[in-house]
Parts: structure tokens; sequence; C-alpha cells
């Protein structure tokens, strides 16, 4: 790689250099600036009525990633996410178009309004798994942090466009101009989607499985992905007391602070000003303390931040410390979001994806009641300090749960030899046992089971519902593993479409430790008692049996 390459490589802006990651940037921008002027204008709409209606505006929102995250990531990684993403687009689009109908006709009632930004809420949860997962394929690996951060400062860039621009357009000309705008907005990412040439997505060997199907899979994947888990734990870890802060800035500006709303949107500003900041300097951050350490770092440093507010009452202070706070949140996230894109497979990316985005938005949703709470019983420095400490604690534990972001390898890896059977098995044919026989010399069968355990999630992870290791009681070298795959098409998922180079690396660990000259032997067994699947060979015998 050229010096020119690598400091290009270097920038926080390097992303922007591949095409469709460039224009879809920018139109997701245009998008997200609508998105703020249309919760400008519903609030506007709502401001008569009560307080509760207009706080319920957020939670329409909101509700429907928390409710439908799981199912979108399904259906993002079983079909075209390209296609998932303009219907998403699609949906939005008319959904905001009859939001401005109804406005400009004056029929737009509390309840209608609410129940189409619930709508509009369940097309960005069916967009946002999908839109995560795609990033892998509009950028190189080594720019997925660069990339997660740049996302970030759309999303801050647009918090401080929108909100000023959805008042003025709302003071000038009425909220239905800014529903019309929104629903203007997703014409440009669905423009660029329509032109972006997307490789045609091989189609899953596993066949038409049903969501709940894929739901299950995915579940299975998490639970045996130690990094995975180790992310989402680093993310119940940090979001709790980062949470503090979102929640307990209104507070802040007008009980300790004694600002009016002019001066909440000020330290908000602040927070996006830090952000947009933090690109800048993330990636020479990442370089200097690694994935851990930005994630350390960046919990010290809100914990620092959510100490002085509960302690200092100058509002130019206050404004100057909130910059690194936008820096630290921006810094935190897109490490986890970044770390997460490298380790998930293609085939499973985007329900690994929707876990997170499900784990993110649960911790928000859940902590802030409690902070508010806290605020409202002990007083709301208690409850900032308390934050304060739960984020030095985050920060502490990264020595014990390290993140190990270079420790997998997701490329993917067809090195399962084609399984000869004297009958070709139907797709749905099944339980499939699969028998694994290894001889292994005496000095090496402590060293071999302890590769196995590798194995062992490797095969959870890929499709199998059901794994041991048995050793033979009259040959102590021999081993059997066993495992059962719930139908042949997910046996030959395994062997064609999930399998990547680090599931072949803990194999090769384990091969190396058997008797030299010898090789696995594999048989494939169904279940007589679930169906007919005795059938007249197709081929000889002989080829009932392989070395794997």
């Amino acid at each position: 790689m050229s010096t020119t390459t690598r400091r290009r490589r270097a920038s926080a802006w390097s992303p922007l250099t591949a095409r469709v990651f460039r224009a879809l940037w920018i139109a997701q921008l245009v998008s997200n600036v609508g998105s703020w002027m249309q919760t400008v204008g519903a609030q506007w709409l709502l401001i008569g009525h009560s307080a509760e209606l207009v706080t319920l505006v957020q939670t329409a929102s909101s509700l429907p990633v928390m409710l439908l995250a799981l199912p979108s990531g399904a259906l993002a990684d079983r079909y075209d996410r390209r296609r998932v993403l303009l219907a998403a687009q699609i949906a939005m689009l008319s959904v905001s178009s009859g939001l401005a109908v109804l406005a400009f006709a004056g029929k737009l009632t509390p309840g209608v309004l609410l129940g189409l930004t619930f709508l509009m809420g369940c097309g960005t949860a069916l967009m946002g798994p999908a839109w995560q997962a795609v990033q892998p394929e509009l950028v190189e690996r080594d720019m997925l942090g660069e990339a997660a951060a740049l996302g970030a400062v759309n999303m801050n860039l647009a918090r401080a466009l929108g909100p000023a621009l959805g008042g003025a357009v709302v003071a000038a000309a009425g909220a239905g101009w800014v529903f019309a705008f929104n629903a203007v907005s997703y014409l440009g990412i669905a423009a660029v989607l329509l032109s972006w040439r997307r490789p045609q997505p091989q189609a899953p060997t596993a066949g038409n499985e049903s969501v709940l199907t894929a739901l299950g899979i995915g579940r299975r994947y998490v639970c045996n992905a130690p990094g995975v888990r180790r992310i989402l734990l680093r993310t119940v870890l940090f979001i709790p007391g980062g949470a503090a802060l979102w929640s307990l800035l209104p507070l802040v500006a007008s009980r300790s602070l004694e600002l009016g709303s002019g001066g909440y949107g000020l330290l908000l500003g602040a927070v996006g000003v830090g952000a947009v900041g933090g690109a800048f300097v993330l990636p020479a951050v990442r370089r200097a303390l690694g994935a851990s350490g930005t994630l350390a770092a960046g919990a010290v440093v809100f914990a620092a931040v959510l100490a002085v507010l509960a302690t200092v009452r100058v509002p130019w202070l206050t404004v100057v410390v909130l910059l690194p706070a936008g820096l630290a949140w921006i810094g935190v996230l897109s490490t986890l979001n970044a770390v997460l894109q490298a380790r998930l497979p293609g085939w499973v990316r985007a329900r690994g994806l929707a876990v997170y985005l499900l784990v993110f938005q649960g911790g928000q949703a859940l902590a802030a009641p409690v902070w508010g709470a806290l605020a409202a019983g002990a007083g709301l420095t208690v409850s900032l300090l308390t934050a304060a400490a739960s984020l030095l604690a985050c920060a502490a534990s990264t020595r014990r749960w390290p993140l190990n972001a270079d420790a997998v390898d997701p490329t993917p890896s067809d090195h399962w030899p084609a399984p000869p059977l004297v009958f070709v098995p139907g797709p749905t044919d099944g339980p499939v046992l699969v028998s694994v026989s290894y001889r292994v010399g005496s000095e090496s069968r402590s060293a071999f089971t302890g590769h196995m355990a590798h194995v062992a999630r490797s095969r959870r992870r890929t499709g199998a519902y059901a794994w041991g290791l048995y050793q033979d009681g009259n040959d102590p070298g021999r081993f059997i593993e066993n495992y059962l795959v719930a139908s042949w098409s997910e046996h030959l998922a395994q062997h064609h479409d999930r399998l990547t180079a680090t599931d072949r690396g803990h194999e090769e660990l384990a091969r190396r430790l058997l008797v030299p000259g010898t090789a696995p032997e594999v048989t494939h067994s169904f279940d007589v008692t679930a169906g007919p699947v005795v059938r007249d060979a197709t081929r000889p015998a002989d080829g009932a049996r392989t070395s794997g």
C-alpha cells in the first residue's frame, strides 16, 4: 500500500471517496434534516393540547424500533438489502405525503398524527438493520470506523439544522410544508439506491426459511459468538450512564443554569459540535488507543462531563464542557458499531446489528425514567454523579472484558467438501445427524478437546442446535463429534454460505493434533421417525463415507 493511500485511509473523511457511500451520505443528511423538521412540525401541532401528547411524538417514533428491529434484521438477511431499503423509503414517503395532505386540509387530528408518526417509525425500523448491514459493501473494511463516525456526524448535523429549519418553516408557512419537505427528502435516497448497481446477492442455500426461523438462527448465532456478546455487553455497560446526559440535560438547563428553551438548544448544539469535530480526531485516537482504549477513554470523558454538570452553575463553562461529551459519544458508539460490523459475516450481519440496535435503543429507553426518578427523589446532583460513577466502572471493566477487535476474520470460506450420499435428500429432510470421527494420540487429547470447544461454537453459530464430543470406551484414541442440524438445506447452508475463515482456523488447529496419516471421517444420518427418507441408491454406497 502506498504512502498516499495510507494517508487517505487515515483521514476521517476517507469513506466519502467511495462514490455510492458519498451519494447515500449526502442523501441521508437531507432526509435526516427532513425528519427533524417533521418532528418539530408534529410537536408544534400538539402544543395546544397537552404536554403528554407532545412527548408521545418521540415515543411513537422510537417504539417501532424496539418492536421491529429483530424482524427487520431477519428480512434484511433473507432478501436483497437494496430492495428492503427502497421499500422503506417508499413507505415513509407515502406516510409523510399523507401527513402533508391532511395538514394542508386541516384534518390532522392528534390521534391520526401520532398513528402516522408510528408508521413512520416502522419505516425507520425496517430501514435500520439493512442500512447498517450494507456499509461493509460500500467502503473497505479498514474504513468502517470512519464510516460509522461519519454516520454519527450526519445525525448530529441534522439534529443541529433540522429543528431550526423546521421551526422557521412552521412559523412562516405552517406545519404542512415540513411534512411535504420530509416526503420529498426520501426521493434522494431512493434515487441513489435505484442507481446503485449492487451485485446480485446469491440466494441463501437454506432456501425459503420463514422469518421466525431466521430469527431463531440469528439468536443462536449471537448466543454462540463470544465476540459479539462482548460488544453487546460493552453497549449495556455504557448506554445507561451515557443516557443520563440526554435524559437530564433539560433539567440541567432549566434548574441548574436557569436557561430557557433557547439556552437548552445551545447546550444540545454544543454536544453536536463536539460530535462533528470528533470525527476529525477519532482515527488518530483509535490508532493510539485501540478499540478497547477508545471505549475506556470515552467513558472516562463522559463521566467527567456529568460530574461537571452536577457541580457547575456557569452556563458558558457548561457549553464548553459539553464539547468533549459529543466527541466521547461519537467515539464510543462508532467504535462499537464498526467493530460489530467487522465481526459479523454477511449472511447474518443484519440480524446481529438488529440485536445491537435493540440493546442500544432499549438501554436508553429503560435508563431514562430511572435517572428521572432518581433526580426527583434524591436530586439532580446525585443522579448525575451516580451516572458518572457507572461510567467509570464501565471504563474500568474494559481491562476485564476487552473487545479483541481483530480476533475474528468473517471472510466466507467454502472449505467443506460436498457430502457424498447414496441418495439425494430433500431440502426439508431432517433432522440431520452429522458424525465426525477423529484419531487422536494420547499426548494430544487434552489440547484436542480444548480446541474442539471452539469448533462446537462454530457448529452452533452456523446451524447446529445440539452438539457433543464423545470418547470411544473401547478405543480411547477415537473421538466422535456429533451434532444435529434441523434440515438438509440447513446443513448445505453450513457448507456453502455460513462458514468463515475463523471457523476454518479453529478446525485446522484441532486437526493438527490428529494421529499423523489419519483424517476425520464424516457420516450423515437422517431421522427415520420424522418422515420417509429411505430411497433407492443413486450412487455407489462407498460414497457415503468421506474424509473431512
